[in-house]
């Protein structure tokens, strides 16, 4: 981490009243996240400090720390933005057992890909923050360990799982792989971010499926 950053204290009082909304009409939390993702992914979460934070958001610097305790807080939040909706559908795409499981892990894949890629920010970059491993990041790390089993549920019940049934440490590593393709995805946007990200997410959710040893057909 760099030397001086400027978190200042913790929550006190109340945000005044002419700031309950800021200019562009979207509640204060909002417009910091939005405001703390462009400056994280753009100029780099230790040369960004609280102070820049708010002023990009329109508001004190004071009036932040009613929302936030500091730049952990922040990032923490959204990096766990990013994790919970690709959680929810792994959870219902393992619970939908009547069709098969590498239909639903492309899904997984393609959909984790949008998420992580689309919009104006590549947030999906924060991952490989230095940062990211300290302890408030805690919950996170529990989201993405849940999810990768996810993946590895879905990937147990296809043919490549079937095959590989007696060689858990070799399915384990074609897991790794594929979650790692995905999440490594996001690099490979940034360095050409004209592609279309649908058309991207489908061909990475293809490699991906290939990488795991399951057929193109069976997807």
């Amino acid at each position: 981490m760099s030397g001086a950053v400027d978190e200042g204290p913790r929550r006190v009082g109340r945000p005044r009243a002419d700031r309950l909304r800021t200019e562009s009409g979207r509640p204060p939390r909002e417009e910091l996240l939005r405001a703390a993702a462009e400056l994280f992914t753009v100029q780099g979460y230790a040369a960004t400090t609280t102070r820049v934070v708010a002023e990009r958001a329109g508001m004190r610097q004071a009036t932040m720390y009613h929302y936030f305790a500091g730049k952990e807080d922040i990032l923490a939040e959204l990096l766990e933005s990013t994790a919970a909706p690709s959680l929810a559908l792994a959870r219902q795409l393992l619970a939908d057992t009547g069709r098969p499981a590498a239909r639903r892990l492309w899904e997984l894949c393609r959909s984790d890909v949008l998420l992580l890629c689309a919009g104006p920010y590549n947030l999906g970059a924060l991952y490989l923050l230095p940062e990211v491993g300290g302890a408030r990041f805690a919950r996170f790390h529990r989201m993405r360990a849940e999810l990768r089993q996810a993946y590895r549920e879905l990937l147990d019940g296809t043919c490549a799982g079937a095959e590989l049934a007696g060689d858990r440490a070799g399915l384990a590593l074609r897991n790794d792989l594929v979650f790692g393709l995905v999440e490594g995805a996001m690099l490979i946007h940034r360095a050409a971010p004209a592609r279309p990200v649908a058309v991207f997410a489908e061909a990475t959710a293809d490699a991906a499926l290939r990488i795991a040893g399951v057929g193109a057909g069976t997807a």
